[in-house]
């Protein structure tokens, strides 16, 4: 008989890992504080545009997978998997509540012979330092009575080419019991498991993947900035140096980073680097390239406006999403573009199919739809986010003033001024 599963916080990662597991055969119980979203599980919605309306309603229907708030359901299951959010405070600290709290709630049910899995993003130590002394407290021998460990997620939003399963899984334990036991588990659901020796190495390894891209990225939007100083088309230096078949991993420019982990994961592994008196100079230069992006693209802009717009255009922003083709506006440099838009006067509006609605300074923005008309009396266009659903050509082709982040123009020609981040203009 299989094990029963809680899974604790049904976001972007909590939500697919528990219906995977579901359609795997096992009964799962997602837990959630949060109502609105238990009542659309359980009415057969989804939140997330990478899980259909009929993926949760088969597996609700088929008994397998229910949702609740009460976290008491985790004594019935036999294995209890942690998902919530660890953002960054405003010192740009570990906000580690959201775990926390979990893990308090979870020492109020935990019993002998519960295999409970971290698979939140958070700095190397986390799983041993903070929950291992949670569960310990009642008495309980990591290894021996329960088992715990550390597996990171890899969620990819609105990622095509790979499937959930087709991820190679970290995993670990704090005993080589607590590996074995979540290496068995996992070997039943991911095609490719991959043990390390500790629940350090697998949260490190976490960072390190994050920091990898949040630096890399970095650097392709400072080169960008030299590419426009230096008049050549930073899009065409990144495909020529694609060719090379070793060595060399494409990055491309962008308003910044965001979602959870890019934005966050780097200042994680900065804090811990800091607490044992150290410190990534990459980091840091890293996180000032990316912040300085908006301002950047803002400042591009008004150098290409007329001067008697300067202070009256009408900007319109394609893209909150911080990526194409999801809903997810967590740290979305679109958003901090916007806000440095309106910070200047500018008459600000958005268009984002995913994303309907979104709240600057306390004001509520509505997406609007991109007509002719609307476009015709737009006096700029800034494309900041690269959904494949966007009509480039019409943009173009009404549009008088287009400044392009993400080469969506690239090879096209209309009625606008074009001009491209890093296109060397």
């Amino acid at each position: 008989m299989k094990q029963s599963i809680s899974v604790i916080g049904l976001g972007y990662v909590g939500l697919p890992l528990a219906l995977t597991f579901s359609q795997n055969g096992y009964r799962v119980v997602g837990i959630d504080v949060d109502i609105q979203k238990i009542r659309l599980i359980m009415s057969g919605k989804s939140y997330l545009t990478d899980i259909n309306d009929n993926t949760i309603k088969s597996e609700a229907d088929s008994g397998r997978f229910t949702a609740t708030d009460d976290y008491s359901a985790i004594a019935e299951t036999d294995v209890i998997i942690i998902c919530v959010p660890t953002p960054l405070d405003e010192q740009h600290a570990p906000d580690l509540s959201y775990l926390v709290n979990a893990g308090t709630m979870i020492k109020q049910h935990i019993r002998s012979g519960h295999l409970i899995i971290l698979e939140s993003s958070t700095y190397p130590g986390t799983t041993k330092e903070v929950l291992k002394p949670l569960f310990d407290q009642e008495g309980l021998e990591a290894g021996k009575d329960y088992y715990l460990g550390y597996s990171p997620e890899r969620i990819d939003p609105g990622n095509r080419q790979y499937s959930f399963k087709e991820i190679p899984k970290i995993i670990s334990g704090v005993t080589e019991a607590c590996a074995q036991k979540i290496y068995e588990l996992y070997k039943t659901i991911f095609d490719h498991v991959v043990p390390v020796s500790s629940s350090e190495v697998a949260e490190l390894a976490k960072l390190l993947e994050n920091s990898y891209r949040f630096v890399n990225i970095s650097f392709i939007n400072e080169f960008a900035i030299l590419c426009d100083q230096l008049k050549i088309d930073v899009w065409e230096v990144i495909e020529a140096a694609g060719t090379k078949p070793y060595g060399f991993s494409k990055f491309f420019p962008g308003p910044g980073v965001g979602g959870h982990c890019i934005p966050v994961d780097p200042l994680y592994l900065q804090w811990k680097a800091k607490k044992i008196g150290s410190g990534s100079v990459f980091i840091e230069a890293s996180a000032a390239v990316n912040n300085r992006m908006p301002a950047y693209i803002v400042s591009q802009v008004k150098a290409h406006l007329p001067a008697s717009l300067s202070k009256d255009a009408r900007i319109l922003v394609v893209g909150a999403a911080y990526k194409n083709d999801i809903h997810d506006v967590r740290e979305s440099a679109s958003l901090a573009l916007m806000k440095l838009l309106s910070q200047e006067g500018f008459r600000l509006n958005y268009h984002d199919p995913y994303v309907t609605q979104i709240t600057l300074d306390g004001f509520k923005y509505r997406s609007v739809d991109l007509t002719e008309e609307y476009l015709q009396n737009t006096d700029c266009v800034i494309i900041a986010t690269g959904h494949s659903q966007l009509p480039i050509e019409s943009i173009i082709n009404h549009a008088t003033f287009v400044f392009d982040t993400r080469n969506l123009t690239k090879g096209l020609s209309g009625k606008a001024k074009i001009i491209r981040l890093g296109g060397g203009s």
